[in-house]
């Protein structure tokens, strides 16, 4: 098989299955390395061992090289598929069915870890029919989030990538945005105007208390370049980090949330399972618009709306409100509307 083609799966299927990050990245260097060479001299390179002289190439994925220049399925990549190759999770299959595309997604402009075009291309393959790109905006740091300048640059990117395809994928500009202790969003509003979609959530003192931090949720949602609130309570639940739910008051929340037609983001990562179940209830009682997303920072994490549509469907979210299930027409009338 192709020896690209089988580094970047054996990349996704280990991303998908939330492996450390520098397993699936020690693929993805070697699929670049690979993708550089002629196929020709990539084989040749392969079977007399010059291959493992060269940057980003190691013992394990030069014998994955190695396997599929030979016309095998490498080995790596087959135990992957056997283990891998199944549903995240049990249950929400049928509004899974009916999501259409993924208004939170990241790139290796802020803290995703692979390009645009690789999370584009990968989406692609998913079947979306839109994927909206939204790095983090200046005031994260830490993330590498956009100045003004890198945003205007990246509309362009995402305007040339829609040109340049034109196969039922829709990419989507936009940015996920902090919202700043006063509630003020991180970025400025002009190029806010510009964008198909804004998330904006909490990233910085999450332990405020409820009072002032429901004030500040209230003054972004009231913005009108709000679309989705992002991930709201900001809980960790999984891996090296936990961290307890910030506190507010859910119901003016989330009442603010249907006056403004803000989707309240059901978030899939599964260290987050962000808002929690009694809080989805809330918002589903207070007539909010949802929006399931995968806050994705690889390809394989793109594969997490089903740990979202299942959380959705165990809570009896309506499917008919949730954005993600609309056409890309739909959204874009939803999300620009107000601006």
């Amino acid at each position: 098989m192709d020896a690209v083609e089988a580094l970047g799966e054996i990349a996704f299927w280990l991303e998908r299955d939330l492996a450390p990050r520098f397993k699936s990245q020690a693929f993805r260097k070697a699929a670049v390395t690979a993708g550089d060479l002629d196929p020709l001299d990539l084989a040749d390179r392969a079977r007399d061992g010059r291959l493992k002289g060269m940057k980003g190439i190691g013992s394990r994925t030069f014998e994955v090289i190695r396997q599929a220049v030979e016309g095998e399925v490498p080995e790596y990549l087959a135990n992957l598929r056997r283990t891998s190759d199944r549903p995240l999770v049990e249950g929400g299959v049928e509004l899974r069915a009916l999501l259409r595309g993924d208004l939170h997604t990241h790139s290796n402009w802020s803290d995703g870890w692979t390009p645009i075009a690789l999370m584009v291309d990968s989406a692609r393959r998913l079947g979306r029919e839109y994927v909206a790109l939204t790095d983090h905006s200046p005031r994260l740091s830490i993330a590498n989030g956009l100045t003004a300048e890198r945003l205007e640059r990246q509309i362009e990117v995402v305007a040339s990538l829609n040109e340049q395809h034109d196969d039922g994928l829709r990419v989507l500009s936009g940015i996920e945005v902090d919202i700043l202790e006063n509630g003020e969003l991180d970025q400025e509003p002009e190029l806010l105007d510009r964008l198909d979609v804004v998330v904006a959530s909490v990233h910085s003192k999450l332990r405020m208390e409820a009072p002032a931090m429901t004030e500040r949720m209230l003054h972004a949602i009231e913005s009108p370049r709000t679309d989705v609130l992002g991930h709201c309570t900001g809980r960790l639940v999984e891996g090296d980090r936990h961290r307890p739910e910030s506190e507010f008051d859910a119901a003016r929340v989330f009442a603010a949330c249907a006056e403004h037609d803000v989707a309240v983001e059901i978030n899939s990562r599964p260290e987050r399972r962000d808002p929690p179940g009694r809080v989805i209830e809330i918002a589903i009682d207070a007539g909010c618009l949802f929006s399931i997303d995968t806050d994705a920072h690889a390809p394989g994490h793109l594969e997490f709306l089903d740990y979202g549509a299942e959380r959705a469907a165990r809570h009896g979210v309506p499917a008919d409100r949730i954005v993600t299930t609309w056409p890309v027409g739909r959204v874009l009338e939803w999300s620009r509307s107000g601006r």
